[in-house]
């Protein structure tokens, strides 16, 4: 039987995550950070994910609050909430990290996070990635990844609600 038992510790507060850093930093590791509300998280969440991965040794994902999610998205998000979202990406074998953000934008996070490498959808220029400049300026890299055509959260929703 498999233990779960680090799933859970993989949910962390800012200081916490803090503290995550510096300890991967002493042996070396490599960070990468990307971001989103992964309401209902589908295929699509899952290759971004998995090629945001493949650029460092560890990656770190800032999830929006309920709160941050609602402003974002409207009123009926998010479907699931911080807790449960949290919680399915901590389970992922390829997300090292998950830390709550209440903002609108994770500017607060990565620049206190500073990842070697800054990672975002398709949908994305470096122009309009929030953090880009100042984790370029610090010598990391922004890495922007393909959208898997057809699958986002909305578009499933719209899926769910013709049914």
């Amino acid at each position: 039987m498999k233990s779960v038992k680090h799933i859970q510790q993989k949910i962390h507060n800012q200081y916490q995550l803090q503290q995550e850093l510096m300890r991967w930093r002493k042996f070396g590791k490599t960070v990468a950070f990307t971001n989103g509300c992964f309401d209902i998280l589908h295929a699509g969440h899952i290759h971004s994910l998995m090629q945001a991965a493949s650029f460092a040794d560890v990656l770190v994902v800032g999830l929006n609050s309920d709160a941050s999610t609602k402003r974002l998205k409207g009123e009926n998000r998010p479907v699931n909430n911080e807790q449960n979202r949290a919680l399915v990406l901590a389970s992922l074998v390829m997300v090292d990290a998950v830390v709550l953000f209440d903002e609108d934008t994770p500017f607060n996070l990565i620049t206190t996070v500073m990842p070697d490498v800054l990672v975002k959808g398709g949908d994305y220029t470096v122009d309009t990635i929030v953090g880009a400049k100042e984790v370029m300026a610090n010598g990391g890299k922004i890495e922007i990844i393909p959208l898997v055509e057809g699958l986002s959260t909305t578009s499933l929703l719209h899926k769910i609600e013709a049914l």
